[in-house]
């Protein structure tokens, strides 16, 4: 036996497998998910910051609406990022990481972020033991990853998502935290939002028309966070509002879909 054939799995693994060179060359749409995960990353750094700040001045462990605002606007920012890099990669070029880096983004952004607002908006104030919040965040960050990684390998027959977006779930689970205060209702609220990101239910893909209406959304969004910082005394109706109508959409498209493969398997029956 040579040293080649002793090492010869060794040697496999340092062989190139794909484009080395081109697989270093970052793309337009590369740098929007770069720019994603570096708002996901701004975002917590806000919400440990705000609880850091809020523990120095013996206020107790609370996010503060300008510090809270700061990190859904970075994650909305990151949303945009999301919705686009996506559009751009077909209308351009994409690079051979370009999938990677995307899901990589979203899992720091939409996984890991809204996870530690769970944790901070239910893990200290003592209203519910800290282990069911860290239940409900750890399901936030688990099934997006499972849901990410489902979406890597798993193709749908209609071209929709199979499971609620991530983008889409983080926003669920955000809605939740400015709504409802942190009790056993809320956090299985956000479990429940956990199971419709590795359900089999089928979510349409925003494109054309309905990306438009998608980004409008965020940008509304954007608007009411600011008005609600800029003009505190203005209250935060818009915010519920907003929030509101978010959790209203994530729950009604599911029934949407169950009513309508209900239409249509009384279709084929009557076919039959």
């Amino acid at each position: 036996m040579t040293t080649a054939d002793a090492g010869g799995w060794q040697a496999d693994d340092d062989e190139p497998r794909g484009p080395v060179g081109k697989a270093f060359r970052l793309s337009a749409a590369d740098s929007l998910s770069l720019g994603n995960a570096l708002c996901g990353f701004l975002a917590v750094c806000v919400l440990a910051t705000s609880a850091v700040s809020s523990l120095q001045a013996n206020k107790g462990l609370v996010i503060q609406p300008g510090f809270f605002a700061t990190a859904v606007v970075l994650l909305l920012i990151g949303a945009t990022c999301d919705l686009f890099d996506g559009l751009v990669a077909r209308r351009f070029r994409a690079s051979a990481m370009g999938a990677e880096l995307d899901n990589l983004a979203d899992v720091i952004s939409f996984g890991f972020a809204p996870a530690f607002m769970v944790v901070i908006w239910g893990g200290f104030n003592g209203s519910v033991p800290i282990w069911w919040v860290l239940t409900a965040a750890a399901s936030v960050l688990i099934a997006g990853v499972v849901r990410l990684a489902r979406f890597a390998c798993v193709k749908t027959k209609s071209g929709d998502f199979m499971g609620l977006p991530i983008p889409m779930g983080c926003m669920t689970v955000i809605s939740i935290v400015m709504l409802f205060e942190a009790n056993v209702w809320s956090l299985l609220a956000v479990l429940g939002v956990s199971w419709l990101m590795v359900s089999r239910v089928e979510y349409p893909k925003p494109k054309g028309q309905l990306a438009a209406v998608v980004l409008g959304w965020i940008m509304v969004n954007v608007a009411f966070l600011t008005f609600w910082v800029a003009f505190p005394q203005g209250g935060d109706l818009p915010i519920k509002i907003g929030a509101t109508m978010q959790i209203a959409l994530v729950a009604a498209i599911p029934l949407r879909m169950l009513f309508y493969k209900r239409e249509q398997r009384k279709d084929a029956h009557r076919v039959n």
